[in-house]
C-alpha cells in the first residue's frame, strides 16, 4: 500500500520527486508576521533568495512570482520607505475601481482646480479652470507621472485630496498593506508617507488581477496631451521587457521602480528603491528580472481533480475514499531542484464513516531546500455513507476475528 502511494505522488511531482510519506496528523506550524525590519543595509549588499545571497545596488528590493505568490528575492522588503510616485498605484487603483463599478466613465470630463494646476514635479500640464477626460488623466498619471493629473482625479472622486487620501488608506488596510500609510495621492515627499516593497508588489498584483480591462494603459510608451508628448519613465516598458507599472524618485527614497513582466506564461513583479540614478535603475531592473526568470520555474504538482491518495474508511460502504487537493497546485521552485522537494500527507487513518464529498480529511505539506513551504487541505472526492447496522456488526466482528 505504501509503495503504491509513493508511486502516485512521485508521478504527480513530474520528474524526480523527493520522499513522500503518510504521516500521523499533527497541528501545522504557522509562520508569524515579519517583525519590523532592521535598519536598511548599505546599497550593494546582498538580497536574500532561495538560492542564497544575490547582490543588488538597490537599498530596498522584492521580487514575487505573480501566479504562485512565491517570494524570490527580498532585501528589507517590509521596511517602511518613501514610495515617491509609486504612491500613484493606489490612486489609479481607486480610479479603476470606480470605472468597474460604473461610477466613473472613461469619457467623463473632470474639472481642473488651481491646486492641481499649481502642483509641481512631474506634470501632465492640465489647464487651470478647464476639464480633462478621465482616460487622458489615467494616461497622464501612468505614462507621464503627472502630479497634477493625480490631484484632478483625487478631487473628483474624493471631493478633496485629503478625503481621497482617507479612501487610499482604507483601501490599503482592506488589501492587507500593513506597512503603508498615505498623506497624499501623488507621492510628493512627506515624512509620514511610507510603503514597503512587499506592499507595493501586493498592490501591483491587485491592479493586474482585479482590472485586466484597464491594465493595458501601463504598457503605453508615450502619451501626447495638448501638444506635449512625454515618454513612459519605466525603462523596462520602453524596452518592451515589461508591461507596467510605475517608477518614482525623491531625494529621500532615491530612484525606484515597480515592474511586471510576463514570459512563457509566467509573470514576475519586481520592486526596487533607493537606487542612485535612472541608469542604475534601468540596469538593475533588467538584470534582476532576467535572473528571476532564468533561475526559477512554475511546477504543476497536482490538478484540482487528481487523486492523491486513497484513505481507509472505518464502517463505510466503501473501504476507502479518494482524496484530492481541490484546486490546481502550482509552486515556484528553483530550476532543477525538484529532487529536493518533499511532499508529506497527514491524516487520521482510518476515517470514520460517514464521509462527505468535499470534507477536509487531512493535509498535504510541501517542503524542501529552496522550495516554498506550502500547506494544502486534502478533500474527500466522494461520499462514503455509513454502513447499516448489520454491516457495521459484520465489520466489527471481522476486525476482532482477523485483526484487520
Amino acid at each position: 500500500m505504501l509503495t503504491r502511494r509513493l508511486g502516485l505522488l512521485a508521478s504527480a511531482l513530474l520528474i524526480g520527486a523527493g520522499p513522500v510519506l503518510a504521516q500521523p496528523k499533527r497541528s501545522p506550524g504557522h509562520a508569524g508576521r515579519r517583525a519590523k525590519a532592521d535598519p536598511a543595509p548599505a546599497a550593494g549588499s546582498p538580497a536574500d533568495t532561495p538560492l542564497g545571497p544575490v547582490d543588488t545596488t538597490a537599498r530596498w528590493a522584492y521580487m514575487q512570482d505573480y501566479n504562485t505568490g512565491a517570494s524570490l528575492l527580498e532585501k528589507q522588503a517590509d521596511e517602511e520607505m518613501p514610495p515617491s510616485s509609486m504612491t500613484k498605484l493606489m490612486t489609479i487603483y481607486l480610479v479603476y475601481e470606480r470605472l468597474k463599478q460604473g461610477r466613473l466613465k472613461l469619457d467623463d470630463e473632470l474639472p481642473v482646480s488651481e491646486k492641481a494646476w499649481r502642483m509641481q514635479g512631474s506634470k501632465m500640464f492640465v489647464p487651470v479652470g478647464g476639464s480633462v477626460k478621465v482616460e487622458d488623466l489615467i494616461r497622464g498619471v501612468i505614462v507621464q507621472s503627472g502630479n497634477d493629473a493625480a490631484i484632478v482625479l483625487a478631487e473628483a472622486i474624493g471631493g478633496s485630496e485629503e478625503q481621497f487620501v482617507e479612501q487610499m488608506n482604507a483601501k490599503a488596510k482592506q488589501l492587507g498593506l500593513t506597512h503603508t500609510f498615505y498623506k497624499n495621492c501623488t507621492g510628493w515627499p512627506d515624512p509620514e508617507q511610507h510603503m514597503s516593497c512587499r506592499d507595493i508588489a501586493t498592490l501591483a498584483g491587485h491592479i493586474i488581477r482585479d482590472f485586466p480591462e484597464y491594465y493595458h494603459y501601463d504598457a503605453e510608451k508615450t502619451f501626447r496631451y495638448d501638444g506635449i508628448e512625454q515618454g513612459n519613465r519605466n525603462p523596462m516598458v520602453q524596452k518592451g521587457t515589461a508591461d507596467g507599472l510605475k517608477t518614482g524618485h525623491t531625494e529621500a527614497g532615491g530612484y525606484g521602480l515597480v515592474a511586471s513582466s510576463k514570459r512563457n506564461g509566467r509573470r514576475l513583479i519586481l520592486v526596487l528603491n533607493g537606487l542612485e540614478s535612472m541608469h542604475q535603475r534601468a540596469e538593475e531592473s533588467e538584470r534582476l528580472m532576467d535572473w528571476g526568470f532564468f533561475n526559477f520555474e512554475d511546477v504543476m504538482l497536482f490538478s484540482a481533480g487528481d487523486v492523491i491518495e486513497h484513505v481507509p474508511v472505518w464502517l463505510g460502504t466503501q473501504p476507502a475514499v479518494p482524496v484530492v487537493a481541490g484546486r490546481d497546485l502550482t509552486v515556484t521552485m528553483p530550476r532543477n531542484w525538484r529532487k529536493k522537494a518533499s511532499v508529506k500527507l497527514s491524516y487520521d487513518a482510518p476515517l470514520t464513516a460517514p464521509v462527505g464529498k468535499g470534507d477536509t480529511v487531512g493535509q498535504l505539506t510541501l517542503t524542501g531546500d529552496g522550495v516554498p513551504h506550502l500547506d494544502v487541505p486534502l478533500l474527500a472526492a466522494d461520499d462514503v455513507p455509513r454502513l447499516g447496522l448489520p454491516g457495521r456488526a459484520m465489520a466489527v466482528l471481522s476486525k476482532y476475528v482477523t485483526g484487520t
